[in-house]
């Protein structure tokens, strides 16, 4: 299993106490999703985000559509997507990771609001439990990941602002 860097952003890179942040989560294979859930609360609530924003969608394939309708809404700085495909007997499960992925990742580049992917795409139900229990949580990850993204986005914008003055 491969390992995030041990270089960790910066504190500032990871405070969300002025961000809103919206966490768009799956109800398939909802045991598992819920412990992305939680690690993704758990760690927003630790970088002091409020009140985060949970919506529930049917499927996988139903995050992006979700995500997207929240970053262009202008209601929230970032969006954690969490889910959770198990390899079946049927290529049903490459057309879904492929149109999750290319979903998520149509909504960062079309709308410049950070969406983090944290969407498990596992070949059994023990590879998905070792990515969403206590000490390895992708939800935990992904959360993070929007945090800092959001922060970099709003860095970036505020340099061009003052670019243009």
């Amino acid at each position: 299993m491969g390992e995030r860097s041990s270089e960790k952003p910066r504190d500032e890179d990871l405070d969300a106490a002025d961000l809103r942040v919206a966490v768009v989560a799956s109800r398939y294979n909802l045991d598992i999703t819920k412990r992305l859930v939680r690690g993704a609360l758990e760690t927003l609530e630790e970088h002091g985000a409020q009140d985060p924003e949970i919506v529930w969608v049917p499927g996988a394939v139903e995050i992006p559509l979700a995500a997207l309708t929240l970053a262009e809404s202008g209601s929230v700085d970032a969006v954690v997507a969490l889910g959770c495909v198990i390899n079946g007997e049927t290529a049903h499960f490459q057309y879904v990771c492929e149109q999750v992925s290319a979903g998520v990742q149509h909504v960062n580049l079309d709308t410049g609001v950070p969406c983090a992917f944290g969407v498990l795409t596992t070949f059994d139900r023990e590879q998905a439990l070792a990515r969403s229990g206590p000490r390895n949580n992708k939800g935990a990850e992904a959360a993070e990941t929007a945090i800092e993204m959001a922060n970099l986005i709003r860095r970036l914008q505020d340099r061009t602002d003052e670019d243009e003055d």
